[in-house]
C-alpha cells in the first residue's frame, strides 16, 4: 500500500467522524488506509467498531507515514496538538485543518518550514454529507494539495475555492448559516402553532418547505428571485407576508448580522477572546 494513500485523521469528534464515514461509505479509501486519533480509548473503541478503522491516543505516531493529515480537533486543542507533531511533519505531506478561526501562516510557525498546508471551514450539515466548506490554501500549499483536499472534503458536501482573506467571510455566511435557517425555521413552526397547526404537523410543514426550496435553488438553478416571484401571486397571500418582513426590516438584519459574524471571526482569528 502506497504511503500517500494514508490519511491519519488527528481528533475523533463529529466532523473528524463524519470524514471517515464519507471516505469509507464512498470506497475512496478502505479502513486500512486510515488512522484516526482521540483521546479516550472508549471513543477510538467505538469507531473502531462502528468504521473497522485503528486508531491511537498517539498523535506522533499517527502522522508517520501517511500523506495526508487531517486535524479536526477543536481550535482550543491545536497548540498543544502542534506542539506534539508539528516537527514531525515533512514537505512531503499534506496538511489539512479544519479547525476554526486558525489562519494558515499559524499552523505554518508551528510546522517545519515548507509544509503545504490547506484550511477548510467546513459547516454542520457535513454530518449528513449535505454541507459546504470554504477551502484555501496556505504559503507552500499548490494546485495538486488543494486537489487532495478538495477530493477529500467533496465526501461531506460541496467545496468553493477562495482567497484566504475571505475565510472570514465564508465562516459568516456557511459556517454560521445553519443556525440561521434553524432560527428561521424555529420562528415559522411557532407560526405554525399559533395559527392552530399541531407542532408535529408545523415541523414536518417547515422543514420539508425548506429542503424543497434549498433543491429548486441548488438542482434547478432557479435564481432566489424568480422563484419567490414564482410564488408570489399578484394581491395574495404571499404578497401580503412578504410586505410585512420587508418593513420588519428582514432583509437589513441578515446583511448586518452576517457582518457582524464576519468581524466576530476576524476578532477570533487574531487571537482575541
Amino acid at each position: 500500500m502506497a504511503a500517500n494513500r494514508r490519511i491519519a485523521i488527528l481528533g475523533a469528534g463529529k466532523i473528524g467522524e463524519s470524514l471517515l464515514a464519507g471516505l469509507l461509505s464512498s470506497g475512496w479509501r478502505k479502513p486500512a488506509d486510515i488512522v484516526v486519533t482521540g483521546r479516550r480509548e472508549e471513543r477510538l473503541a467505538e469507531l473502531k467498531e462502528r468504521h473497522g478503522v485503528d486508531g491511537t491516543l498517539d498523535n506522533a505516531s499517527a502522522v508517520a507515514g501517511v500523506g495526508l493529515i487531517v486535524i479536526a480537533v477543536k481550535p482550543q486543542d491545536f497548540d498543544v496538538l502542534l506542539g506534539e507533531v508539528g516537527g514531525l511533519i515533512t514537505p512531503e505531506q499534506t496538511v489539512l485543518s479544519v479547525a476554526a478561526a486558525i489562519p494558515t501562516s499559524q499552523i505554518e510557525a508551528r510546522l517545519t518550514n515548507g509544509v503545504p498546508v490547506v484550511r477548510a471551514m467546513p459547516n454542520a450539515p457535513a454530518l449528513v454529507h449535505e454541507g459546504i466548506a470554504g477551502l484555501c490554501a496556505g504559503a507552500h500549499a499548490g494546485d495538486e494539495h488543494l486537489d487532495l483536499a478538495e477530493e477529500v472534503l467533496t465526501h461531506l458536501g460541496a467545496v468553493a475555492r477562495v482567497p484566504e482573506t475571505y475565510m472570514d467571510a465564508v465562516t459568516a455566511v456557511s459556517g454560521s448559516g445553519p443556525a440561521y435557517f434553524a432560527l428561521l425555521a424555529e420562528a415559522m413552526i411557532e407560526a405554525g402553532i399559533l395559527l392552530g397547526l399541531g407542532r408535529e404537523t408545523s415541523t414536518q410543514l417547515v422543514v420539508q418547505t425548506m429542503l424543497g426550496t434549498a433543491k429548486l435553488l441548488r438542482d434547478e438553478k432557479m435564481h432566489p428571485v424568480e422563484l419567490r416571484e414564482a410564488v408570489t401571486s399578484p394581491g395574495g397571500t404571499t404578497i401580503r407576508a412578504i410586505r410585512e418582513l420587508e418593513q420588519a426590516g428582514v432583509r437589513a438584519a441578515f446583511l448586518n448580522a452576517i457582518q457582524a459574524a464576519m468581524e466576530r471571526s476576524r476578532e477570533l482569528a487574531a487571537g482575541e477572546q
